[in-house]
């Protein structure tokens, strides 16, 4: 599996905005993050909304922050909504706990970074993501046991 470099986060980030468009969803933002939590590719589409970035940011670095993908964050929000807060007090707001948080994992299972993905309904922005993810060969953890 190819290292989470700039470039290939920037194919992850165009691909996602490109099957969001494909499948007719509305205006979306990528972000896709290293390992450690820094932007190596944020994008949005020219009609998404400015806050999209943010969220689709939050998304992703929740993921990373915690460990889970978006959809284990969000069932771990809402059964433990007070530590949640204090995370994103201790975060300033930056952890945002829902699907379309995906963390991207290698072939052995260690965490790359993350792409977090907002525009849309959650599981519509999970949706665009992992059909990018699986487009470069890549391994997405939405937080959801894999079949």
């Amino acid at each position: 599996m190819p290292a989470l470099d700039c470039e290939l986060a920037v194919q992850l980030a165009l691909a996602t905005l490109h099957h969001a468009r494909a499948l007719g969803m509305q205006p979306v933002a990528a972000a896709v993050l290293d390992h450690a939590g820094h932007p190596l590719a944020v994008l949005r589409d020219q009609q998404a909304s400015f806050l999209r970035t943010q969220i689709a940011t939050g998304k992703a670095r929740g993921c990373l922050g915690m460990g889970f993908g978006g959809r284990e964050l969000a069932r771990r929000a809402q059964a433990m909504p007070v530590f949640f807060a204090a995370i994103n007090s201790l975060t300033a707001g930056e952890v945002i706990p829902m699907p379309g948080g995906i963390l991207l994992r290698d072939a052995e299972g260690r965490v790359l970074g993350a792409i977090g993905v907002s525009g849309d309904t959650s599981d519509n922005d999970e949706r665009c993501a992992l059909l990018a993810i699986e487009t470069l060969g890549l391994i997405g953890d939405t937080g959801d046991l894999q079949p």
